[in-house]
């Protein structure tokens, strides 16, 4: 094992710089420069890396094999790694949430870095099987010479990249010295990234998919408003309250998340969005494609008849701590999105009458008896004859509205 290497001063870089010759000093600068221009702008990760590698290459790197791993802010994973080789290119795996992977990750070289703050670089015909368990790996592969260098985000995310390479010479003093004089600007990049990622993500998980590509646009002003004509879906489940008087808060969020996998998957498979979580209830759309509004229609029935079914088999596996009931409600009109609030406290809703008129159809649920209703704007966009529940007072409506059953 080789000695860590430390942090260096720009003093440091500067004598590196001096000991290149001019041809591989120019490239080096003009990928560092391709990095914070270029790189920087591509919508694909994947080709940022493998774009970085084959300029490494270029200039003469024996680089066999490389991995990134980058921490990411998502509900399903907990960061991005990133595989490349000669022979298979690069390929991507979600690193999971939980125990398991905190354990493959403290025993890792990439996890020593990050404790260390300084890079690995290891001989591997000098170095014991034992050190980390990915090493009898590499030597199996064939591989001779190993690097683990940190990436550390100003925000404290832990990450790092490392090389490999089958090369008998390994990563020499000129190697290692494009290395330490690319890679802040490959942090940088990366860096940049991720957290333009990570906004992207965090808003589109709390909002929907379209209400946070307007906030990133710029729509975040108070008052601002947009108007979807769509197929409006609402789900509300029956006495959650009463069932939940009795679990911990832990259990009712396991009872809640359970419910919402039976109802949202089969929301999206129908090229639905999710547009407001309300406690034990959901809003979606499926919008309009022109003037086929019966295919929106059909769309937001086919999901919550699929979801009743899931509903359905998840009681009778019992996956929930008593068997539950929804009732689903859908409205043809316009779902309104926008601002509303006070000072800096914003909140990105969903307004309007046809929303309201979905959320007081929903509760006639119950006391009909029927866990799918329809109102009539809705079944004059679909394809068949659904049965007529007759009209019905609904609160905050002067109107009668008529209901539908399929």
């Amino acid at each position: 094992m080789s000695p860590s290497l430390p942090s260096i001063s720009s003093d440091d870089l500067l004598t590196m710089a001096r000991s290149l010759d001019a041809e591989s000093l120019a490239r080096v600068i003009a990928l560092r420069d391709w990095l914070i221009t270029v790189a920087g702008q591509m919508e694909d990760p994947n080709e940022v890396l493998s774009g970085f590698l084959d300029r490494l290459i270029e200039l003469g790197l024996p680089i066999d094999r490389a991995v990134s791993a980058i921490e990411t802010l998502h509900s399903e994973y907990a960061g991005i790694g990133r595989f490349w080789t000669r022979e298979e290119g690069t390929v991507v795996r979600y690193l999971p949430h939980g125990d398991r992977r905190e354990t493959v990750y403290q025993t890792s070289p990439f996890a020593h870095v990050n404790r260390t703050g300084q890079w690995l670089v290891l001989d591997l015909a000098n170095t014991p099987d034992d050190l980390f368990p990915i090493i009898p790996e590499l030597k199996e592969a064939g591989y001779r010479h190993y690097v683990t260098i940190p990436i550390r985000f100003t925000n404290g995310a832990e990450n790092a990249i490392s090389f490999a390479t089958r090369s008998a010479q390994g990563f020499g003093t000129r190697e290692l010295t494009i290395l330490r004089m690319v890679i802040p600007s490959f942090a940088l990049v990366t860096e940049l990234r991720a957290t333009s990622n990570r906004l992207d993500e965090v808003l589109r998980i709390y909002v929907g998919d379209d209400p946070h590509k307007a906030i990133l646009s710029g729509a975040i002003q108070r008052g601002q408003v947009t108007r979807i004509r769509s197929a409006i879906l609402f789900a509300d489940m029956r006495d959650y309250t009463h069932i939940s008087s009795t679990l911990s808060p832990e259990s009712a969020v396991d009872l809640l998340n359970n419910y919402f996998d039976c109802l949202v998957p089969p929301i999206e498979d129908e090229g639905g969005e999710v547009l407001k979580y309300l406690g034990d209830g959901l809003l979606a759309i499926v919008r309009d494609k022109g003037d086929d509004t019966g295919g929106a229609a059909q769309s937001a029935l086919t999901a919550a008849t699929k979801a009743l079914r899931r509903i359905e088999a998840a009681n009778n596996e019992g996956r929930f701590p008593v068997p539950i009931n929804v009732g689903f409600a859908l409205h043809h009109g316009d779902a309104a999105y926008g601002n509303v609030g006070s000072g800096q406290r914003l909140d990105f809703t969903v307004i309007g009458r046809d929303v309201n008129l979905a959320s007081r159809i929903a509760e006639l649920n119950k006391s009909l008896g029927e866990p799918l209703l329809m109102s009539k704007p809705f079944v004059e966009h679909l394809w068949g004859n659904p049965s007529p529940l007759g009209a019905h007072e609904v609160e905050g409506f002067a109107e009668a509205v008529e209901i539908y059953k399929p």
